[in-house]
Parts: C-alpha cells; structure tokens; sequence
C-alpha cells in the first residue's frame, strides 16, 4: 500500500499559512487521540518557528483513556503542551479556552501595562484532514460558524472566525504533506478517515486494522465480530491469515455476495465506520514509546 494524496488546495494552503504565520500568537495544532504521532503533519512543525504551540488530542472520547494519559506525558517530556479533548464536551471547551487565553497572557498584559488596545488572542488552528477542526470551532464560538462533515477535505480556504471577544481564529483546511511517511503511518491515516475512502484498498485496510486490533484488543473485537480461537489467537501476520480474518468477520456480520462468498468490500466499509464512530469500543491505534 503506497498512498499519495496531496490535492493542489494543500500546497497552496501551506504557501498561505507562511503568510498568515506572523499574525498569530498561538498555533493551536489539533491531531486525533489515536494516533496522536502519525496524525502530526512534519510541515507545520517547520511552519510554526518559534511559536507558542498548543497541541490538541482531539476525539479523545474515541481513544483508549490510559494511553491518551501515556501520550501526554510523552508530549510533556518533549516540552510539548498537550490536552485532550472530546470537542463536543463544553467543560472540555472551556478548560481549552482557558488554556489559550493562559498562553497569551503574558502579551496582554504587557500590552495593558503600555495602555494599548487591547486585541483578541489570535490562533491559527490547524491540522491535517477529518481530526474535528471544524467542530472544535464551532464548539469554541457557541454557534455553527465552520462547515463540517464526517470525511476528510470539506474546509478549503483559509478563514478569520471570532469566537466572542477573547479568541480570533484562523481555520485552515486540513493538510496532508507530500511524502505520508512509512507504511504504518499511511495504514493508520486511511482507517482513522484522514484519506478519502475512494483513494485506499478499503479491504486490505480493514484486513490489516483487525490483526493490528486484535493483538491490542482481543476482547473488544470477539465482543463485536465473533472471531473465533483459531483466527483470534494465530500468531501468523501473513497476507494470508490478514484476510481470513477479514472473511471470518464478514461473513459473521453476514456480508455476503450472492452464491455465498464473503463480500469484503462491503464489510470492509462497515468495519471502518465501525472503528471510526467508536463502535468498537475505546481503542487507539499507536502507544507511545516510554
């Protein structure tokens, strides 16, 4: 699997945020709390320079909760300030808030203390595709103020949005870089949502996503798919044992083609969007090494 997904709006996104760098106070830079290192774009660290960063885990209600506390002491070993967040969650939106409005205090004050006008903190908000941007922003202005749909690349400008009289946001449209790094990086962007569907092998994501799965989360998966001792228990990673699994769930899910056989395609999408909506249970997809 070798995926390349970089549409012209991204590139020209990029090239604008180079210019809008200089008007901000803080980057407020929101990955998924799965797979909170692969979902990272390398450009927007070197795009941020010297700027105060806020990194947000977003869906975090989606996430295994013990290694989102794992992944935030990481972060906090790198010198890193990072939150997690279910965007949809209002006390979570304030504390969020809160911490924005701390991260910029010092500015403000020093700007009342010479008796200047005092300006709303201004964030640039970003991330790469379908990490709940949009959601977020909407959630932090109390009203629908940023299109949002459950696919990745719906936002495509670069906008200014108010959210009352403390925070001005930059919403930008999520971006993918160039290169989307190794193989497992790219296997857990397309079953996170960050790649549209139509572009990735949905069967051999699906297929690999359960192995991957079932190693961490034996009993979350038999719960859902019914899997039995032979297939759970197979120490074999092969292409091979990938797919019976695939065939097993499906055809326990009763996904099949007529004359009998397993329609894998069409598991395969039930499958994500089981993994996608939580159905599955509190998973995440990486852990961090510490």
């Amino acid at each position: 699997m070798d995926i390349n997904w970089y549409p012209g709006h991204m590139a020209k996104t990029i090239r604008e945020m180079k210019s809008y760098i200089q008007q901000v106070d803080i980057v407020v830079e929101i990955c998924d709390a799965r797979l909170p290192q692969a979902s990272r774009n390398p450009e927007l660290a070197r795009l941020v320079g010297g700027r105060p960063l806020l990194l947000v885990l977003n869906k975090a209600d989606l996430a295994d909760p013990s290694v989102t506390d794992r992944w935030i002491q990481w972060f906090r070993q790198k010198k890193i300030i990072a939150m997690a967040m279910d965007s949809t969650a209002k006390g979570q939106v304030k504390r969020l808030q809160k911490q924005m409005l701390d991260m910029n205090r010092e500015q403000t004050e020093r700007a009342r203390a010479r008796g200047r006008l005092i300006r709303p903190t201004r964030l640039l908000v970003a991330g790469i595709p379908n990490t709940g941007k949009s959601t977020l922003i909407n959630s932090l202005c109390g009203k629908k103020m940023a299109k949002t749909a459950d696919q990745p690349g719906v936002t495509r400008k670069i906008t200014w949005i108010r959210a009352g009289q403390q925070l001005e946001m930059l919403d930008s449209p999520g971006i993918l870089w160039p290169d989307l790094g190794s193989r497992r990086h790219q296997l857990l962007l397309a079953a996170s949502g960050a790649i549209r569907d139509q572009l990735i092998p949905t069967d051999q994501v699906a297929a690999e996503m359960i192995s991957l799965l079932l190693e961490r989360y034996p009993s979350d998966m038999q719960t859902r798919y019914q899997l039995n001792a032979d297939v759970t228990s197979a120490a074999d990673q092969t292409e091979a044992v990938q797919y019976a699994r695939l065939e097993q769930a499906a055809r326990q899910r009763g996904c099949l083609l007529p004359g009998g056989a397993a329609d894998l395609d069409r598991f395969a999408g039930l499958f994500l969007d089981d993994l996608r909506s939580g159905r599955i249970g509190r998973i995440s997809f990486e852990q961090p090494l510490i």
